[in-house]
């Protein structure tokens, strides 16, 4: 089941888009995980990429911010940044297992 049929995504005040390595890994989440990417996703677009209500969120040097899409084992996590030079834009750079993620 594919729930992203695109690469870029835009809502009512936010633009998010996702690098081609987060666009393949996305396709390889379960759909469990998909769905909440989607709905983290959605929150992105609307309220912007300050996600303090999510599962472990925090912000990361470099202008980049990150939260669980799901705990326990394997842990997946998802890391977002503001496009420099860009108004309203946020990338998607990584979706996958904790393990790889780049804090």
């Amino acid at each position: 089941m594919t729930i992203y049929p695109k690469k870029v995504y835009s809502g009512e005040g936010w633009h998010v888009e996702f690098t081609s390595r987060a666009r393949k890994q996305k396709m390889k989440l379960p759909v469990r995980v998909q769905e909440t990417l989607y709905q983290l996703v959605k929150e992105i677009e609307k309220l912007g990429p300050v996600r303090g209500d999510w599962p472990n969120y925090s912000r990361l040097p470099g202008g980049r911010h990150h939260c669980h899409l799901k705990k326990g084992k394997p842990t997946y996590v998802a890391v977002w940044q503001n496009d420099a030079g860009q108004v309203r834009v946020v990338e998607v750079v990584y979706v996958g297992s904790h393990e790889k993620a780049p804090y």
